[in-house]
Order: C-alpha cells, then sequence, then structure tokens
C-alpha cells in the first residue's frame, strides 16, 4: 500500500489483521436513544462525568462509550461492528481523516455552526491550513476534526535513580538496562526513537513524521537490538500499567504520557516528565462527527451543540485540570474568572500547563503521525518488534 490509500476493502482487513494481532478492544455498543449523543471517547475526554452544563443548554444527555485508541481498532469499530450506525461523535487522537473520510464515515465539519471556533486561537496557531498540525484535524484542505485537547509528549524518569535527563538517549542507555518501558505503538515510541536516531545522527531520516519503508526499517532493528540486549523491562499498554511501572519504580525511564507523572506524583513518587532536547512528540485530540444514518437532523444540531461545548471555557478548564492537557484559551479566563468553580490553586494549576504545553509547540519536534503513509508496513514491522 505503498500510496497510503485505504478503501473500504482494505479497512476491514487491516481491522481484522488488528483484531488477530489483539489491538483492536472494541468497546460495548450503546444504544441511541432520544435526546442522546452517543459520545465514544478514549478516556481523556470525560469531564468526569459532568455534562450538566451542556445538557441544560441543548436538552440533550451524553452517553459516553470507551473507544480504543488504535487506528485499525477505530476502523473496525466504525466499518465493521455498527459503529457507524450508532455513535454521533467520536473523540480520539487526530490524525485520522484519510481513513476516514475515504471510507465515508465522517461529515465535514461545518465551523459556522461552532461559534467557539473563532475564539480558539490555538487552532490558527498550531493547526491551522499549512501548519503541520493541521494533519490532525483536516484533510484536502478541509476541516473534518474539531481539536479538543493538545499536547507535547516525551518521557517520565525517576530523578532519585537517573539524576537530570533531557535526552531520549535514555531510553536507550546501557546504565538504566532492564529499568526502561516503551509504549505499545508505534505512532508514539517509534516515532520518538527516529526522532532521537536522527537528531542523534545515528540514522539517515529525512522525516520522522512519514517514513520511508527502509527509514522505518531501520528503526525497527534498531529497538529490536535493544530489545535482544534486555534492555526494556516491559512494552506497555494501558495508563494503569504505565503509572504502576513508575509508582513501584519498576522502571525509572519510561516512553509515556505526561499525565501519567501527575498520577504518579500524587501517589507520593518524585518522577519528573523530560524536557528532551531533541524536541517533542507533538499532537492533538479531535472530535469527529461520524457520518451516521440514523441520526435525525435535531440530533445533529445537538452534537454540533456539543462540539461548541468543548471548545468552550468550563470544559475546557476542567479538562486541563483533569488530564494535564492544553485546550483552548478561553479555559484559563473561565477558570480565573469563576473560584467558585475553580479554586485559586485550581485556576493557577490550568493556567501553568497551558503555558508549559504552548512552550512544547513553540519549541517543536516531531508531529505524531496516526496515519503514515506505509502505515501496513508499519503495522507488521512493530508486531515483527513485538514478537522478536
Amino acid at each position: 500500500m505503498s500510496s497510503g490509500y485505504l478503501n473500504r476493502r482494505d479497512a476491514m482487513r487491516l481491522a481484522a489483521m488488528a483484531m488477530v494481532s489483539g489491538s483492536a478492544m472494541l468497546p460495548g455498543i450503546a444504544r441511541a436513544a432520544g435526546g442522546t449523543i452517543n459520545f465514544a471517547d478514549i478516556g481523556v475526554g470525560d469531564p468526569n462525568g459532568d455534562w450538566s452544563k451542556y445538557t441544560a443548554a441543548s436538552g440533550y444527555n451524553v452517553n459516553l462509550v470507551s473507544i480504543g485508541n488504535a487506528p485499525s481498532a477505530i476502523l473496525n469499530v466504525l466499518v465493521s461492528s455498527g459503529g457507524q450506525g450508532t455513535y454521533d461523535i467520536i473523540n480520539i487522537v487526530g490524525g485520522m481523516q484519510k481513513p476516514l473520510v475515504e471510507n465515508d464515515l465522517v461529515e465535514k465539519i461545518d465551523t459556522s455552526k461552532i461559534p467557539n471556533w473563532a475564539k480558539d486561537g490555538f487552532i490558527d496557531e498550531f493547526l491551522g491550513k499549512g501548519k503541520p498540525g493541521f494533519q490532525f484535524i483536516g484533510f484536502n484542505d478541509e476541516i473534518y476534526g474539531v481539536p479538543t485537547v493538545l499536547q507535547g509528549d516525551s518521557f517520565a524518569y525517576l530523578p532519585e535513580k537517573t539524576g537530570k535527563l533531557d535526552s531520549y538517549a535514555a531510553l536507550f542507555d546501557p546504565q538504566w538496562k532492564g529499568y526502561v518501558a516503551l509504549e505499545d505503538n508505534y505512532t508514539t515510541a517509534a516515532q520518538k526513537t527516529a526522532l532521537y536516531l536522527k537528531k542523534a545522527g545515528l540514522a539517515q531520516i529525512g522525516n520522522p513524521d512519514d517514513m520511508t519503508k527502509e527509514e522505518f526499517k531501520t528503526v525497527i532493528d534498531f529497538l529490536i537490538d535493544q530489545k535482544k540486549k534486555g534492555q526494556f523491562r516491559v512494552i506497555w499498554n494501558s495508563f494503569e500499567q504505565a503509572v504502576n511501572l513508575i509508582v513501584n519504580k519498576e522502571v525509572y525511564v519510561i516512553d509515556c504520557w505526561e499525565p501519567m507523572v501527575f498520577v504518579a506524583k500524587s501517589k507520593g513518587v518524585d518522577a519528573v516528565y523530560a524536557d528532551p532536547k531533541e524536541g517533542y512528540l507533538l499532537w492533538a485530540m479531535a472530535a469527529y462527527l461520524v457520518k451516521n444514518p440514523n441520526r435525525s437532523a435535531e440530533q445533529t444540531t445537538a452534537a454540533y451543540q456539543l462540539l461548541d461545548f468543548m471548545l468552550g471555557g468550563w470544559y475546557g478548564a476542567t479538562l486541563t485540570n483533569l488530564r494535564g492537557y492544553m485546550t483552548n484559551p478561553q479555559a484559563v479566563e473561565y477558570a480565573a474568572a469563576n473560584p467558585s468553580e475553580f479554586p485559586a490553586d485550581q485556576a493557577k494549576r490550568v493556567a501553568e500547563i497551558t503555558d508549559n504545553v504552548k512552550r512544547k509547540f513553540q519549541a517543536g519536534g516531531t508531529w505524531q503521525n496516526r496515519w503514515p503513509t506505509e502505515v501496513e508496513f508499519y503495522e507488521a514491522e512493530w508486531s515483527r518488534f513485538k514478537a522478536a
């Protein structure tokens, strides 16, 4: 599939391959009902079950259903498991537009129906047309995703064990052999590895965002060599597992998400999220409007109201405070202006997290690629790494 083109048959085949490999964890299917928006989310976009402000404004409830984040799993849910006729919105890490659009699974976003869109300066600054981040919400110059959170990822470490670390080289440092963990995800672990190899001059990689077959094979060969040397304690695949690895100090260096560090700190562990000299893995979550043949015009209007709500101040401040991600510019303003909902310490936290993530985007690095040109080759090579 050198062109990167994926038709519905390809999507089914790739999804089946994901199921065989065990990567497609399908959620339970919720049944659509009048006055309810079926909202599939990977676990990040839930404001602790509180949708009351949206319900008060729209008259609609939100039925939240967990969905896996692996690209093949998402396609499987929508294409072959009834998800297209069930869900109204899917909120996942963006960059999935190509297969979603080419398989006619999502609607083009009419931004005129989202008043908060024009108030979100982060969209133009980081995700606008002509910017690298546009790939997270757009396809062929059209908008298909509404950006809900933005983040720059790196890795975490325990300074009591390692001292200060500022390079992805730490993941491969023999000093920490057997005390390193990687995420089971080629769009994160492999891409960070590619960024490291390129910056260190250890491999000829033109663009870590979208590698050729030869370049990606080089990355996987390197990771397999490290794995065979015993560098990695485990390849983790759940939030809870990664947090436990840190909290129990089973690993000293871990390729992970920053919210895991927040949880570890809340449990009394002095974990640090690194500022690597090579830069960050930049990404954004996107809420997609599913092309659901069962949805009424009234329900579509309510779905747009939910998309607008997710770009608003209360939702943004709540998600930033809960998850540690940057959301939208109104979040900081809302938290500061509503101390009854966001006490001073929470408002301060929202402002600090927003400033920190903005700094990461300005520092740069590599943009996570959820659907690389050679996606099928990536899948096969990642399976080779896991089996090694």
